[in-house]
């Protein structure tokens, strides 16, 4: 079974997200924990929640992927920035337990001239500090296209970070698809060559879950520019082998293609039109 959802919006809560997951086909879905640019997060609906479970239950939904604020910056040079980043984090992770056993997934952060192995400490000391033994989420670091500073573009500096987290069965990789071509790793002409030099480096039992978006950037572009599937350098080809791979297939798969619903499903449709098992 092809494991394939994309990102919904949870502002009508978890049973709506689960519905729409439904409706379009998916088995998973990725949710922001709170607007994607920060601030407060909405109260838990515990009944909510109960039926979303129930729901999944019923349906053998996977693992479902939570997404932190694209502005928390774990490795800021700024104080306020990274106390942010801590707050978001660790009230994260606590309302993650409400639906556990699943998976946690952040920009690892820029930076800001700091250098790489000072944000690559400062992000493994917080998640040290914030990380619990009987936390029952997997907190996932995402692969990023190497703009700016980020820190997280080469599988050897998420290596790093991973070595430097206390919690080893706690933390994991989501691989980008867009992310990894425009970083350079050439999943359309090496996809074993690029899995083989992950599991060199970090372990393919530290992949937990995949983003799967077309590229409107060429290799090694360094951007971040997410295309519709078959719509960009990667090409529907590209994707097709992704999720057909032995080493991959069993993964859930998360669409963030600039798309609707209407997309989505279409999307969602297509790919398992070329999935193989």
């Amino acid at each position: 079974m092809l494991h394939i959802g994309c990102h919904l919006s949870s502002s009508k809560g978890f049973k709506n997200m689960g519905l729409t997951a439904l409706s379009i086909g998916a088995n998973t879905f990725q949710f922001f924990t709170r607007n994607p640019r920060g601030g407060k997060a909405k109260e838990i609906d515990e009944k909510d929640v109960q039926e979303f479970l129930k729901l999944a239950e019923e349906n053998n939904f996977t693992k479902l992927v939570a997404h932190a604020p694209y502005t928390v910056n774990p490795c800021s040079k700024e104080a306020n920035i990274r106390e942010f980043a801590r707050m978001i984090i660790e009230d994260d992770l606590k309302r993650m337990e409400y639906l556990p056993g699943n998976y946690y997934n952040f920009h690892p952060g820029s930076h800001v001239g700091q250098g790489a192995d000072a944000g690559i400490e400062i992000i493994a000391d917080l998640l040290n500090e914030l990380m619990t033994p009987n936390q029952s989420t997997i907190v996932l670091l995402e692969t990023m296209s190497g703009k700016g500073s980020e820190v997280g573009s080469r599988f050897e500096e998420l290596k790093a970070i991973i070595d430097r987290v206390e919690l080893k069965d706690r933390i994991g990789v989501c691989m980008d698809t867009c992310h990894v071509n425009d970083a350079g790793y050439d999943i359309v002409h090496d996809l074993d060559g690029v899995l083989s030099e992950f599991d060199n480096i970090i372990g393919l039992e530290k992949l937990y879950a995949m983003h799967i978006n077309d590229s409107l950037n060429t290799l090694s572009a360094h951007k971040d520019r997410h295309a519709k599937i078959g719509e960009g350098y990667i090409g529907l080809d590209g994707i097709s082998n992704i999720i057909n791979h032995p080493k991959l297939r069993h993964l859930p798969f998360i669409l963030e293609t600039p798309n609707e619903l209407d997309g989505y499903a279409k999307e969602i449709s297509l790919l398992k039109d070329h999935y193989k098992y």
